[in-house]
C-alpha cells in the first residue's frame, strides 16, 4: 500500500500534570496541560509539545530519544521511567502526573542536579574504555580496537527509587555500589583493597535493605540489587581471607 494512502493515526487529548519549580522558595506545584497524543506518542514527545505550543519555559532534559543516554529520567505516575520510551497510551486513561526524579537537588521543573549522583561513585565512571582483546579473536577489517560501552547509563532512576536514599542522604546508593562490584568483577586495574574498604563503610553495601526497587527501576538491566548482594559476598570472603 502506498504510504500516502495510509490513514492518519487517531489523535486523542490527554491531561499532563507537570511538576513546576517555584523560584520563590515554595514547594513545586503542578500545572495541567491538555496535549494531543496518538497511540505511539511518548511522554518526552508530549512534554516537547508543551514546550513548543504552550510553555517554552518548561524545564526538561533529553538527548538520544532511544534509552541510551539516560538524561530524560523522571517519575511518571509515581514510577521511575525514561520518558523517551514510555508511551502515554500505556499509562491508563486518567491524568498523567510527571515529576522529576527524587533524592537529588531540584534545579528547574523536571531537571535535577546530577553532580551529587556522580560524586557517590568510588572512582569516576568511564565513558568509554578499551576492551581486553581475547587472544584467539581477530579484529574485523577496518577496526583498530574493540570498545565496550557500560550497561549503566547513569540515569539516576535507581537512586530515585531507593527507599534508603530517601531517608539517608549519606547512603552511596545502588548505582555506585553496582559500579564497585563491576570494578571487582572485571578487574580493570583498580585498587581492589581500596574498593572493598569503600564498600565496607557504614553508608555503603551494608546499608542496603534489599528492597530491589532499584532493579525494578533500572532501564538497562544492570540489576543493581543483585550486584550489591554479590558485593557483600566479596566483602565476606575478603574478611575471611585477611583473618
Amino acid at each position: 500500500m502506498d504510504t500516502a494512502t495510509l490513514p492518519e493515526p487517531a489523535t486523542t487529548t490527554r491531561t499532563l500534570r507537570v511538576s513546576r519549580f517555584s523560584r520563590d522558595g515554595r514547594p513545586p506545584r503542578f500545572e495541567e496541560f491538555e496535549v494531543p497524543v496518538t497511540e505511539g506518542t511518548t511522554v518526552l514527545e508530549a512534554l516537547r509539545w508543551i514546550r513548543v505550543h504552550r510553555d517554552a519555559a518548561l524545564g526538561l532534559r533529553h538527548s538520544c530519544f532511544h534509552a541510551s543516554c539516560g538524561t530524560c529520567g523522571m517519575r511518571v505516575n509515581g514510577r521511575e521511567v525514561l520518558a523517551c520510551v514510555t508511551d502515554v497510551a500505556s499509562l491508563g486513561q486518567g491524568p498523567v502526573t510527571i515529576e522529576p526524579i527524587a533524592n537529588l537537588p531540584l534545579l528547574q521543573d523536571l531537571v535535577v542536579d546530577m553532580a551529587s549522583f556522580y560524586a557517590r561513585f568510588p572512582l569516576p565512571p568511564p565513558l568509554v574504555r578499551t576492551s581486553e582483546l581475547v587472544s584467539a579473536s581477530e579484529l574485523p577489517e577496518g577496526i583498530d580496537a574493540h570498545e565496550r560501552f557500560e550497561d549503566c547509563i547513569e540515569c539516576g532512576l535507581c537512586l530515585s527509587a531507593c527507599p534508603v536514599v530517601a531517608t539517608d542522604e549519606t547512603y552511596v546508593g545502588p548505582a555506585a555500589l553496582a559500579y564497585a562490584q563491576r570494578l571487582l568483577e572485571e578487574d580493570r586495574g583498580a585498587d581492589r583493597a581500596a574498593i572493598l574498604s569503600w564498600a565496607d563503610d557504614d553508608n555503603a553495601a551494608w546499608r542496603c535493605h534489599a528492597a530491589f526497587e532499584c532493579t525494578e527501576a533500572c532501564p538497562s538491566d544492570v540489576r543493581p540489587a543483585e550486584r550489591i548482594m554479590a558485593l557483600r559476598r566479596e566483602l565476606v570472603l575478603h574478611r575471611e581471607t585477611v583473618r
